[in-house]
């Protein structure tokens, strides 16, 4: 344990008390890069840890309010002894040994990616968060971040995003700035960003665009005449109802086609927390769907990406946006309501109105039966209104001459 440092100025409530009421802290060495200060306000003094940031900087955090008119609990409100060893511990890193620099938000990002890619998520939430970041953000050392900026910056997404784009980035945020937290226990200020991000409420709400079938079909031979590869790519979607990133991942052995009952094993999304037990799950797809992937994958190894592009490459998850683009023009709808999710859309609707049960529409679609009734609320109700009406009791007497007779007179 590191000896303590005396001070005559600091070290009683007596001494603390005589000092002038001041915004700027009198600071105090009290180790290696290390200093504690102590603010005399009006009411109770604050405690500041000092702390070198390894580029011949420091920054300062309050660690605590000074026992100077109640008795310290060693937590809120700390003696000179307690607030010294306090600042001690902030200073450096786990089990006592010195640490390097406090992480910036930009490392914070990349710990997060590499946490992610270690777990199988989706690394791409990553790159979604530091698209909206400024520079000064990214260089922002984590421990110093304050509710209110985080605040503001959250707010200056919902600008120019829908609510729920906002939520989906400040989340994948909120995630990097915990597992900084978890792993330096100098980061105590996760209230910040609890506060400054949290959720927008209410921004779940359903504005998906649902296709009727036959302008999906406009669609698929759309993409059909750009290139037959394109073509199966907006297909095998239009009948998986499979997320873009899932199609990406397809692999030739995903493909079961010398069945009656021909089905594409469809990789499950990277959405969530850790790895999921369950890696495929089967989805039919028609026997014409089964043939034409066949013959597109024929003598290519069962490992290799089962949707090519033109030029022989897989498909990125971003590599559609043009291209799809051009189909839904040429099938006559607006590019600015219509991107490629709307056949996801259309798939679930099709199913939920096609009778099959809410269960198996979730599993087909690797979402959760909470999602598919909140997102499709009005197509569940309009089909179980259907289906209780065909079982309504009539309570009306029926008429003389709406009674039909068994055997009737020939």
């Amino acid at each position: 344990m590191a000896r303590s440092t005396r001070s005559s100025t600091l070290e009683t409530r007596g001494a603390r008390l005589k000092l002038p009421i001041a915004k700027k802290p009198l600071f105090v060495k009290i180790g290696p890069g290390v200093g504690l200060g102590y603010r005399r306000n009006r009411t109770a003094g604050t405690w500041v840890a000092r702390i070198a940031n390894g580029s011949g900087a420091n920054w300062t955090k309050a660690i605590g309010n000074a026992d100077d008119f109640d008795d310290a609990d060693g937590t809120a409100i700390l003696d000179y002894w307690q607030a010294q060893e306090k600042a001690r511990t902030i200073g450096r890193g786990e089990r006592g040994a010195p640490s390097a620099k406090l992480l910036i938000v930009k490392e914070a990002l990349g710990a997060y990616q590499a946490d992610l890619g270690t777990r199988g998520g989706d690394i791409h939430n990553v790159a979604r968060v530091r698209g909206h970041l400024s520079q000064p953000m990214l260089d922002r050392v984590v421990a110093l971040l304050t509710s209110r900026e985080l605040r503001r910056w959250r707010d200056s997404l919902a600008k120019s995003l829908a609510p729920a784009s906002v939520n989906r980035t400040t989340t994948a945020l909120k995630a990097a700035l915990n597992l900084a937290a978890e792993h330096d226990q100098r980061i105590s200020n996760r209230r910040a960003w609890e506060t400054g991000l949290a959720i927008i409420p209410d921004a779940q709400q359903s504005r998906n665009v649902i296709l009727a079938d036959n302008v999906v079909r406009q669609v698929v031979a759309a993409a059909y005449q750009q290139s037959e590869e394109f073509g199966l790519l907006v297909e095998v979607d239009a009948v998986t109802g499979a997320r873009p990133s899932q199609l990406a991942r397809l692999e030739v052995q995903d493909l079961q086609a010398n069945r009656s009952d021909p089905r594409l094993m469809i990789p499950c999304s990277r959405k969530g927390r850790g790895r999921k037990s369950v890696t495929h799950r089967p989805v039919p797809i028609s026997a014409a769907l089964a043939k034409r992937l066949a013959v597109s994958a024929s003598g290519r190894p069962a490992i290799a990406p089962l949707l090519m592009k033109p030029s022989g490459e897989p498909w990125r998850k971003s590599d559609h946006y043009r291209l799809f683009a051009r189909a839904v023009v040429a099938a006559g709808q607006d590019t600015a309501e219509v991107t490629i999710y709307a056949l996801r859309h259309s798939s679930i609707v099709r199913q939920l109105l096609a009778n099959v049960p809410v269960r198996v529409v979730a599993v087909n679609h690797d979402t959760s039966v909470a999602m598919i009734e909140r997102t499709y609320s009005r197509y569940i109700g309009d089909h179980s209104d259907a289906l209780a009406r065909a079982a309504l009791l009539d309570t009306t007497e029926p008429t003389a001459d709406r009674v039909v007779p068994l055997h009737a007179n020939r």
